[in-house]
């Protein structure tokens, strides 16, 4: 493989790594890496594919399906029993990060939602009718509130969690 070759490919590995990754929730430079290994080996055996751009193509999206999997079969596993009783420093320090990640995104979240959603992870454990009191709104239309801010919070965080999730 020539320099010049590597050059015209070069964009075309990172294009598609890029659509790919973030659907999989994967590291664009991760996927690319893995992509480049896969080349690097197909031509040291002395099998260089036919379509080098056609093969790019399948290379990174079999190279992101299997980065999912992985991660899915490790995320079952991510700490230890001992862990969750007395976290260390290490762990402390995810926690914190964690929280102020959710934190964050409730701020950026629309309209009334940061309040509510704030109250409701308020460490005084508010009830219901102290939320509504607290925000100047109907305790009935507390539940429907509620539902469309967790929406625009989950949707505002999947992103960000699958990206940290898959790393971690």
């Amino acid at each position: 493989m020539t320099h010049e070759m590597l050059t015209v490919l070069r964009p075309l590995l990172a294009a598609e790594a890029s659509a790919e990754a973030y659907i999989f929730g994967m590291e664009p430079g991760d996927l690319e890496q893995a992509v480049w290994l896969r080349l690097l080996e197909r031509l040291a055996a002395d099998r260089p594919p036919v379509d080098v751009p056609g093969w790019l193509r399948r290379a990174v999206r079999s190279e992101a399906r299997r980065g999912r999997r992985t991660a899915r079969l490790e995320l079952s596993h991510r700490t230890e029993p001992a862990d969750e009783l007395c976290p260390g420093p290490e762990q402390q320090a995810l926690i914190a990060a964690r929280r102020r990640d959710l934190y964050a995104a409730v701020r950026r979240l629309p309209g009334r939602c940061p309040r509510l959603v704030a109250a409701l992870l308020s460490p005084r454990d508010l009830t219901y009718r102290e939320i509504a009191g607290e925000l100047g709104i109907s305790q009935g239309s507390l539940g429907p509130e509620r539902s469309k801010c967790l929406g625009c919070l989950r949707r505002l965080m999947t992103a960000e969690v699958a990206a940290h999730e898959v790393r971690g």
